[in-house]
């Protein structure tokens, strides 16, 4: 098993265990502001076709499903179990336009220019070969297509990667976050600029284990404390700056 096969098996044993937990995972990404001003950002019309990889538990395919009946959007992830789940879910809410698709964690079981969209949220920092998930974007997405991330990003100074160490201490595959210029470049690369952008944050808990603190040890009181870090009982709290983006393909 090679390095992006351990870390999607690490991605996949983690977030079904969390999916199932759902009272704990809501409190980290469940947010309707956050949602309605994705909403609010997206090119959305009629007849559209969207893909949601990194789907999870549907949070942002069922929103879109909700509001916009005429489109159909399909949610993509690893975690086979909660798929399930989402299914039973979209049935009994009476939820024809919207399904849930599992594959290996690398290549799109979708022909080429098959989209008019995808759409992501919190979820690409997983993905262990960012490029060749940007290439099957590229691939799936039709001529006009409209490619939306939301992932978060680490603070301004924070260069020696403490973000990064810190959200690896739960072995979720965690591989890195990209700062939004980042974003511009490897968008770029594949044909996308840059047509909207808005800043959120994402506040959450975690578990908290003795890694944290020797991590938090070894770096500057000002990097960890940007991040407003905060231990109560047994949880620590994080917060972190999110780059909402919406790409185009350049004409």
């Amino acid at each position: 098993m090679n390095s992006s096969e351990k870390n999607i098996s690490a991605a996949k044993t983690s977030f079904e265990a969390a999916f199932s937990e759902q009272s704990f995972y809501n409190r980290q990404t469940r947010d309707s502001s956050h949602i309605e001003a994705i909403l609010g950002i997206l090119p959305l019309q009629n007849g559209m076709r969207i893909l949601d990889p990194g789907t999870g538990s549907g949070y942002l395919s069922f929103a879109i499903a909700k509001k916009h009946p005429d489109i159909t959007i399909i949610g993509l992830d690893i975690v086979e179990k909660t798929l399930k789940q989402n299914r039973q879910m979209a049935a009994q809410e009476g939820l024809n336009n919207v399904s849930f698709v599992n594959y290996d964690g690398s290549t799109f079981p979708f022909e080429s220019n098959s989209f008019d969209m995808v759409v992501t949220r919190y979820s690409l920092h997983h993905f262990p070969d960012i490029n060749s998930s940007l290439s099957e974007v590229d691939r799936i997405l039709s001529g006009k297509g409209c490619f939306f991330i939301s992932d978060p990003a680490p603070n301004e100074g924070d260069e020696g990667g403490f973000v990064d160490e810190f959200m690896r201490v739960k072995p979720d595959g965690h591989i890195r976050f990209r700062t939004f210029s980042e974003w511009v470049q490897l968008c770029g690369k594949y044909g996308f600029g840059l047509a909207g952008s808005f800043i959120s944050s994402i506040r959450f808990p975690r578990k908290y284990e003795k890694a944290y603190g020797t991590i938090m040890s070894r770096y500057s009181g000002d990097i960890v404390s940007s991040y407003g870090i905060e231990i109560k009982d047994d949880e620590i709290f994080i917060t972190e700056r999110v780059n909402n983006m919406l790409f185009r393909r350049k004409q």
